[in-house]
């Protein structure tokens, strides 16, 4: 299963960076999206792909009884989930402003909305 899982993984960062590196900004925020995917399966496949039971403790003992699942590498993919649908709204709504404003979101289109250098300094 983490074979599986690794290779995976590899493929979506491989099509993230391709789609990053693409001249459309619409292009590189779904390969920043993919690439954040990719991470949450690194993590999640951190924790062991295994099937085990919830992490309860019986009443007097120490410690589980049994291999428990790990909830850190859950918790930490959940969280991150959340932030990237964050950041997907922000730069989407960043998009379409630009694209109000400017007609365009070809990276080097815009290149030309950005002012004038002063050289005379």
């Amino acid at each position: 299963m983490e074979t599986l899982a690794a290779l995976i993984i590899g493929v979506l960062t491989a099509a993230s960076v391709y789609l990053m590196l693409a001249r459309t900004f619409m292009r590189f925020l779904f390969g920043l999206i993919l690439l954040s995917n990719a991470v949450n399966l690194t993590i999640f496949a951190s924790g062991r792909m295994t099937k085990g039971h919830p992490a309860l403790v019986p009443y007097g003992a120490d410690a589980p009884l049994v291999a428990v699942g790990n909830a850190l590498p859950q918790a930490l993919v959940l969280t991150a989930i959340v932030i990237g649908f964050g950041l997907l709204a922000f730069a989407l709504a960043l998009a379409f402003e630009t694209f109000r404003r400017t007609g365009t979101i070809e990276t080097d289109e815009l290149r030309f909305a950005e002012p004038k250098e002063d050289t005379q300094q």
